[in-house]
């Protein structure tokens, strides 16, 4: 059964964390893409995950083979890290509500990569569209911040 996510890992998630995403093949062979933005449902027991369609052929591929996926959210101006796997339950063209999602997305990733010295404007420039929306149900999470609690699983995901 699915566990919404706490108030405060869903404003993380929502936040301008730098989002990786991995998946894996029959073969156990790896495939690692960055995410665009994450949003999560009004029920908080799932997140839509973004990404850019034109790079995903082969994650898209993992997941119609097996489903799971592992998340990676991190903020980088203090390095706290979660990482949430689970299932995807659907793979979508990313509707015009959620292209606003984007946008807001690429501007706090802007002001997130900012403190850490690149300019805005490059990440401005990073291509958002055209973006497939993974809804996710996760239901295992590790606390990845650096220090003595890293790889621990979080009490819920």
């Amino acid at each position: 059964m699915p566990v919404a996510l706490p108030e405060d890992l869903v404003e993380f998630l929502e936040s301008g964390v730098s989002i990786i995403i991995a998946t894996r093949d029959a073969r156990l062979r790896p495939e690692v893409l960055r995410g665009l933005g994450a949003q999560v449902a009004p029920d908080r027991r799932s997140v839509d995950v973004f990404v850019n369609a034109e790079l995903s052929q082969r994650l898209l591929s993992d997941i119609a083979d097996n489903a799971r996926i592992a998340v990676a959210f991190s903020r980088i101006h203090d390095h706290r890290t979660v990482q949430l796997k689970g299932v995807v339950l659907d793979v979508s063209d990313v509707s015009r509500e959620q292209s606003v999602e984007l946008e807001r997305y690429r501007v706090a990733f802007a002001e997130q990569v900012a403190m850490a010295g690149l300019p805005r404007s490059v990440t401005r420039r990073m291509r958002i569209e055209p973006a497939k929306a993974l809804r996710v149900q996760f239901d295992q999470g590790f606390n990845q911040t650096p220090g003595p609690g890293a790889g621990g699983p979080m009490e819920q995901p």
